[in-house]
């Protein structure tokens, strides 16, 4: 195969089984979990990036878009498009959308889907993978890897694996797609070498795709294609039109098109691969000790195997403990079962019906502009530490219930109020009274640090007015 692949990489999960650690306005794929070589998203751009690829079609929500290009950035890679779903549609939709806007450039394009918070150990060998799927993929077929399974995992779907097809490239037939089965299923699986896991990884000849597409689901294909037409570019983003797109049927691309297509085919792989879609699985896949824990931060273990720690805060110590799960952040504490790893997300769900703030967001609150961190709070006062980087502003704003009184810690601010500009240094401070419009920005080229202390009588974050927003954000994003 010449041409390049083109890596659509899918941005806009959540993490609910990661909770403390993801959080739905700061999900798993940007987190460092163990390798100390950055996020999850980070290391799928490398993987994809190199010979015989193409730039990336990143593939997010409107919340995590900046979050999505300050990785980008980090990494070097400039992406061919960022693509904003206005509403979850789950991956039939958004892959539809990838491979539309392929295939106007390209009409043979070769696309590999895959999620951004997976783990792979061998890269190499992954790379190696996707290369030989993109040369079956360029017969017309459509590619997922059936992953060779190490243990009866309830957590993952399985593939049984058919007939092998001709060609040099290998690859088999897909017999037959399986539901998350239960344990006693899944060991009888694992018995079994016809069965894989389903990676959620695929290689499609994007034209074949959106011809069963269209035989299989037209209205998927139908509303991805309105939402595309009617798409436009916000800073760089290209946002999907939300009534279109909307109208899409929230399934995933499996069901939509790979269980009931005759193009399937699969190659099995065995490259270290985990989609870390639970605290368990994390622990599988993490560095261990001599008794099988994996910790990370500051913890003193006594008597203690099988567990994950994973401490940000303070000094976690354990005494005669198996099997569990403990998670300590700056605002919540998860202590669980292993075995029982998979229901931290109905723990989430609860959280979200008790419209508990620990749901979205941590203590720390990523922006556009750089980060906020809630240092204390009490009755009508806050404190924070406003994080800017150089060049970023924040908006144009009045707040009709709080004050705020802003200190300098490092760098220079920039401020205005109403028609005043002045310079803050450090140790400098600056007071903004309630209903005054204002602005903050760094000029400068390091990092502005500045400790806010917010006091009135009502403190939520929605108390912002704007008039100006470089960022170009909806009225109800906050700062």
């Amino acid at each position: 195969m010449t041409s390049p692949i083109i890596p659509v990489i899918l941005s806009g999960g959540s993490g609910t089984r990661l909770w403390p650690l993801s959080r739905s306005m700061y999900p798993k794929q940007f987190i460092n979990f163990f390798n100390g070589r950055g996020s999850l998203l980070a290391a799928t751009l490398r993987r994809i990036d190199g010979v015989g690829f193409a730039a990336p079609i990143v593939i997010c929500n409107n919340d995590h878009r900046f979050l999505v290009r300050e990785e980008l950035s980090r990494a070097a890679i400039e992406p061919e498009a960022i693509i904003l779903e206005p509403v979850a549609r789950n991956t039939a939709a958004a892959v539809a959308v990838a491979a539309l806007a392929t295939v106007d450039k390209a009409p043979d394009a070769v696309i590999a889907v895959m999620p951004s918070d997976h783990v792979v150990k061998d890269a190499q060998a992954f790379v190696a993978s996707l290369r030989r799927a993109a040369e079956v993929a360029a017969t017309g077929k459509l590619v997922l890897f059936g992953i060779v399974p190490t243990s009866p995992h309830t957590g993952y779907g399985y593939i049984r694996r058919g007939t092998a097809l001709d060609g040099p490239a290998g690859g088999y037939r897909v017999e037959a797609f399986f539901e998350k089965p239960d344990r006693e299923t899944a060991q009888r699986y694992i018995a079994d070498e016809s069965y894989f896991w389903n990676s959620g990884i695929f290689v499609l000849h994007a034209r074949t795709f959106l011809s069963e597409l269209e035989r299989l689901a037209p209205e998927i294909l139908a509303a991805a294609r309105a939402a595309l037409t009617a798409a436009s570019e916000d800073l760089g983003f290209l946002r999907l039109d939300r009534a279109a797109f909307a109208r899409s049927p929230n399934i995933s691309i499996d069901y939509a098109v790979m269980e009931k297509t005759t193009e399937a085919a699969m190659l099995t792989i065995d490259v270290g691969w985990s989609d870390v879609g639970s605290w368990s699985a994390l622990w599988e896949s993490a560095p261990r000790d001599a008794q099988h824990n994996a910790v990370e931060g500051d913890a003193i273990l006594i008597d203690t195997e099988n567990c994950l720690v994973h401490s940000e805060r303070s000094l976690v110590a354990t005494i005669g403990l198996s099997g569990l799960v403990i998670v300590d952040t700056p605002d919540a504490l998860l202590v669980a079962d292993q075995q029982r790893a998979q229901d931290v997300s109905g723990l989430v769900a609860r959280l979200k019906e008790l419209n508990r703030k620990e749901y979205a967001q941590h203590i720390k609150s990523y922006r556009p502009w750089g980060f906020f961190e809630t240092l204390s709070t009490g009755p009508r006062f806050q404190v924070k530490l406003l994080h800017v980087k150089p060049g970023g502003q924040l908006s144009m704003q009045m707040h009709h219930h709080r004050s705020e009184h802003w200190v300098v810690v490092r760098g220079t601010a920039k401020v205005t109020i109403g028609e005043v500009e002045k310079l803050v240094q450090e140790n400098e401070s600056v007071y903004i009274t309630a209903t005054h419009w204002h602005r903050l920005e760094n000029p400068g080229k390091v990092p502005l640090e500045m400790i806010e202390v917010q006091i009135g009588s009502y403190l939520g974050e929605d108390d912002i007015i704007r008039s100006d927003d470089a960022y170009h954000r909806a009225p109800d994003e906050t700062r």
